[in-house]
């Protein structure tokens, strides 16, 4: 719960900093400098061309529940829909026929991969380089939530959507903000 509030807490305080962006008096440079960051966790997809991303950082969602989304699409650890090449992770949503584990039958494999119970981060700063696909169907995103999601679920766990874009809108990147009693779906 606290990482969840902790969640929160940044998404609002990131919420009403960008709401004060503009309009106000000029600041000097050096008002702005950051403090110096360490890094604490990072992932350059150094392995070999058609590996699996590294499993002491990444593990997978697998299945065909939909997550929420209705999604149609099973998701797997194969290579064929998450692997490294040149120094980038790729994921590959395929059209192929696919029984997963729940024995059913679906149309459409991708990939899902996450830190959880690997690493863990309450604050900082976080980024990545992303070259999304467009089309429709497709719903590529970037987010965080809270590493307690299975004892309080979600959306108590706290989510923050650093990107999300729909497949459809190539020009356009959602972000959203998720935690106790409110859902960016629920107003």
């Amino acid at each position: 719960m606290k990482r969840a509030r902790t969640l929160f807490i940044i998404a609002m305080g990131l919420s009403v900093a960008l709401a004060g962006c503009g309009g106000g008096p000029a600041t000097s440079a050096a008002a702005n400098k950051p403090a110096a960051w360490t890094l604490v966790w990072s992932d350059e997809f150094n392995g070999a061309n058609g590996s699996l991303p590294d499993p002491s950082k990444w593990t997978y969602d697998i299945g065909g529940n939909g997550w929420g989304n209705n999604e149609l699409e099973y998701y797997t650890n194969r290579a064929v829909n998450a692997s490294i090449k040149d120094g980038s992770l790729v994921i590959t949503e395929l059209k192929e026929t696919y029984t997963g584990k729940d024995g059913v039958t679906r149309k459409y494999t991708s990939a899902r991969l996450k830190t959880q119970e690997l690493f863990e981060q309450t604050q900082g700063r976080f980024e990545a380089r992303i070259k999304l696909p467009y089309g429709q169907g497709l719903w590529p995103a970037y987010w965080m939530l809270g590493n307690n999601i299975d004892q309080v679920g979600w959306p108590a766990c706290g989510e923050i959507d650093i990107m999300e874009n729909i497949g459809s809108e190539p020009s356009t990147v959602h972000g959203s903000a998720h935690g106790p009693g409110y859902t960016g779906g629920t107003g």
